[in-house]
């Protein structure tokens, strides 16, 4: 019986009537050891089975085994591999390769994620299912990542998971219970069950000393008396301390076979009674552990009653022992199967450098490597680097942890492996190259620009573009200086042609000619340069064409499961939306790309769409929504380095004030932006017309001369109508009342038919109320109209409501407001489903471009419907226009 946990049990209860009812869930369970996590997780499996409930996987972390890749999630899944051929080919042979089951090139983390996510899915059609993981902290990380990735896009399939971890695990994300101790009636409760007879001063001391904690409630007593000193040593340790006590007490022969379980991560019993031959232990020595109550041997199994067993037991024999215990395990492993945990326990037995051990773990993390478990491999490299000798050996595996846990986004384990080694001089390159990671992710962007300019200028031709590609990225966070030299040190290489050539061409003509080439995609290039000419594109206002190779990038980087290079994608995707007026579009965008950044762990992209949202905000008109988005961007600061997202956060700030008619804030914010070492940026300088309007409505127009000189230039340059068009507006504002008509006439001609509608709306409302102010009320009204329209679509309130009033102010009645778009009462993840479906996309193939499971797809499509009143996905296209 479970005292004191109805609180628990009711959670754990709700989630399995969730998955019965077909929904999706999690919960953690942390708390110190011998809380009741295991216990927890045991009603819950017998409660799903009593009631006919969910069927249970269950996977459990083992300590010595959190150095093999996916062996966690391969545990877990074992029994759910018969559905591997439902897979999409590229998920199958992701999971195939990631256990260990097929050979191929190494999966991406995200396309093991999204496999593991179609898995459950996939099983959970046939019966709900109920995940139990215990000791999660000692799962290995690339298990834990790909569960977690799958388990929160699970909303509608019926899967409920439950986790339990120590304190110090993992964080999930997810829901979480954290376990206390038993109160005093709960733990009186436990204490009387399992020791009726127990002397009533001793009682006490258990109650006072266990802190409720329900191991220590039963195995305290074993160890006290009413007359012992009250103990100062932690409970956890005490604990270790208690069961030690009971292993010491058993003869040596069992012993030996105690401390073999505690390092034998299958758990075979079979394995540990081959090697206990080794150690002068046989099969007739385990029964006295058994007895003790230590471990359970079940279906050819051992395993430990409690984690902490193992732990007192490791930590109860000598080192001598231990080295003997590894050696004899080695022995037993013998067969190619085990090849990585003989591997291991070789290393393990080694007193100090060993050649022959070192190179089998190095085998180990190469085969690791080639499963995608980039952790793994950076643990086994470095273990490696630990038996070799001093030498070029040793630096090169140490070279090699430190690039796989940068793989891995181990960043702190890369730079610290990264800097052991002695000698880098024959490691030149590949050092260099996680200084660069290093300076990047630490926020120095000025040190990264540096270090890759000065990389490049080591190499031939072909790969000091690649470098110099990457460095005009590190750039644009240093200034505009930065970038002209990065770009003229790419037109000065001299290539071959091919399709680096070709990229490199139209990076340096877009940042340094004055007639910059057309955007024109070079499919067969890398997807990095690719990414790069898609910014470029969008700088040089090719705004239509950035978007669809953004948008042909997204597709081919989720087609491979690349956790890195989506979000830039989808920000310079997200940009032009923005810049275009797609504001549900923008925000569907950026609901996508925040998940995919967090779960990869790339904090640059949150905080830049982080920004992206703050100036969504301003839009709408929201300002406590703004302001807290822009202060988390602006404040997300490495390094004392600027913040990438800051330039899209001042423009929020500006635009917001702008709009509720703070025109001298709003002004003193564009002052900042439009200067270096910002004034580059994208959205900086497509705030240069609202630097324009501010000037003149405070009567300043010449704060806005060097700023307008800027954008005049560079509008001029790229040459697009919709640039231009934002050049005429700026000079008719300029221009006083003489000349200011023409302006305004010549940028409505290059607005029409130009996707940038919203643009389009602020020319027209600005020319009406030049008109008006002109006495020419009448001709000012259809600009008001157009301006009314466009704005209350794109539910720009501050502006509609300016356009309303102008409108008003003509003596013509603006009418009741226009009703929100059809899509305006769905969640991002809702719109950006029902526009995909509208264009024909089965659920199976929105699910593999969202990384959803399909059921999830088919859940918020059946939420969408009645929100906008249509019974089928046939109507969609009508209701969406």
């Amino acid at each position: 019986m479970l005292h004191g946990r109805a609180t628990e049990i009711a959670a754990i209860d709700g989630l399995l009537t969730a998955a019965r009812e077909g929904r999706g869930g999690a919960l953690v369970l942390r708390g110190e050891p011998g809380i009741g996590k295991t216990a927890l997780l045991d009603h819950a499996a017998a409660t799903a089975a009593e009631f006919g409930g969910p069927r249970v996987l269950r996977g459990l972390g083992v300590e010595f085994e959190a150095e093999l890749p996916y062996a966690g999630l391969h545990m877990l899944l074992h029994d759910r591999l018969p559905h591997l051929p439902e897979l999409p080919g590229p998920q199958r042979a992701a999971l195939s390769t990631a256990f260990g089951l097929a050979t191929g090139p190494a999966p991406e983390p995200m396309l093991v994620g999204l496999a593991t996510l179609t898995l459950l899915s996939v099983a959970a059609a046939d019966a709900r299912l109920l995940l139990l993981v215990d000791d999660l902290q000692w799962w290995d990380r690339d298990s834990t990542h790909a569960l977690l990735f799958a388990v929160r896009r699970l909303h509608a399939d019926g899967v409920a998971l439950l986790l339990a971890t120590r304190e110090e695990g993992p964080v999930t994300g997810l829901d979480e219970l954290r376990l206390g101790g038993l109160d005093a009636r709960a733990a009186g409760a436990v204490v009387g069950d399992h020791w009726a007879d127990l002397d009533a001063a001793v009682r006490y001391r258990v109650l006072a000393e266990s802190h409720g904690n329900p191991l220590a409630l039963r195995e305290l007593p074993m160890s006290l008396t009413a007359d012992a000193p009250a103990g100062t040593v932690p409970l956890t340790d005490r604990l270790r301390l208690a069961f030690h006590g009971t292993a010491a007490r058993l003869p040596a022969a069992t012993r030996a076979l105690l401390l073999l379980t505690a390092l034998e991560t299958g758990g075979s019993l079979t394995v540990v009674t081959e090697a206990g031959a080794a150690l002068g232990a046989g099969p007739d020595d385990l029964p006295p552990a058994e007895h003790a109550g230590l471990v359970r041997v079940d279906d050819g199994r051992v395993s430990f009653r409690h984690p902490l067993v193992a732990s007192a037991v490791h930590a109860g024999s000598a080192h001598a022992e231990r080295l003997a215990a590894h050696r004899a395990l080695a022995g037993a492993l013998d067969a190619p199967e085990h090849a990585d945990r003989r591997a291991w326990h070789r290393a393990q037995a080694a007193a100090g450098t060993d050649e022959d051990a070192a190179a089998a773990l190095e085998a180990t993390a190469d085969r690791a490597r080639a499963r995608g478990g980039q952790s793994a491999a950076s643990a086994a490299y470095a273990e490696a680097a630990r038996l070799s000798a001093p030498g070029a050996e040793r630096e090169r595996r140490l070279v090699l942890a430190a690039e796989s846990a940068a793989e891995a986004g181990l960043r702190e384990r890369a730079s610290a492996l990264a800097g052991q080694v002695a000698d880098g001089a024959r490691l030149r390159g590949r050092l260099a190259y996680l200084r660069i990671l290093h300076a990047f992710w630490s926020g120095d962007y000025l040190l990264a620009h540096r270090l890759t300019s000065e990389e490049a200028a080591r190499h031939e031709p072909e790969q000091a573009a690649e470098l110099l590609v990457q460095a005009l990225h590190f750039a644009w966070y240093v200034g505009e200086d930065a970038v002209a030299d990065t770009a003229r040190g790419l037109a000065a290489l001299d290539l071959p042609p091919g399709p680096r050539a070709r990229v490199a061409a139209f990076i340096t003509a877009g940042i340094l000619d004055d007639a910059p080439p057309a955007l024109v995609d070079v499919p067969e290039a890398a997807i990095g340069d690719r990414l790069m000419m898609c910014g470029i594109g969008v700088l040089l206002g090719r705004d239509d064409e950035a978007h669809a190779l953004a948008d042909r990038l997204a597709t081919e980087i989720r087609a491979v499961g690349g956790w890195g290079r989506l979000p830039t994608a989808l920000f310079f995707a997200v940009e032009v939306e923005v810049f275009q007026g797609r504001f549900a579009e923008a925000r569907e965008t950026v609901a996508e790309a925040m998940r995919i950044a967090r779960d990869g762990d790339q904090p640059q992209w949150t905080n830049q769409f982080t920004a992206v949202l703050a100036y969504l905000a301003a839009l709408s008109g929201d300002e406590e929504e703004c302001r807290a988005r822009a202060a988390e961007a602006m404040a997300d600061i490495a390094g004392g380095a600027m913040s990438p997202g800051a330039p899209w956060a001042r423009a929020a700030l500006a635009r917001l004030d702008l709009g509720a008619g703070r025109v001298p804030e709003a002004l003193a914010e564009l002052d900042r932006l439009t200067r270096p070492p910002t004034r580059h940026h994208i959205c900086t300088l497509r705030a240069v017309p609202d630097v324009v309007e501010a000037a003149v409505r405070l009567g300043e127009p010449e704060r806005a001369a060097d700023a307008f000189g800027y954008f005049s230039a560079w509008s001029k340059r790229v040459g697009e109508p919709w640039a231009l068009a934002l050049t005429e507006r700026c000079r008719a504002l300029l221009a006083g009342d003489e000349a200011a008509e023409e302006h305004f006439r010549a940028a409505c001609v290059l607005h029409d038919g130009d996707r940038h509608e919203t643009e389009a709306a602020r020319t027209r409302l600005l020319y009406g109320e030049w008109l008006r102010r002109s006495r020419r009320k009448a001709e000012a009204r259809d600009h008001f109209r157009f301006a009314l329209g466009v704005f209350e679509r794109a539910g720009m309130r501050a502006w509609a409501e300016r356009a309303r009033v102008e409108l008003e102010a003509t003596g013509l009645s603006a009418g009741a407001r226009d009703e929100p778009g059809p899509l305006s009462a769905l969640t991002p993840q809702e719109s950006r489903i029902v526009r995909l479906a509208a264009e024909g996309m089965s659920n199976k193939d929105i699910a593999a471009r969202l990384f959803l499971s399909p059921r999830t797809v088919g859940h918020h499509l059946y939420k969408a419907y009645p929100k906008l009143g249509v019974l089928s996905r046939a109507e969609l296209s009508g209701v969406l226009g």
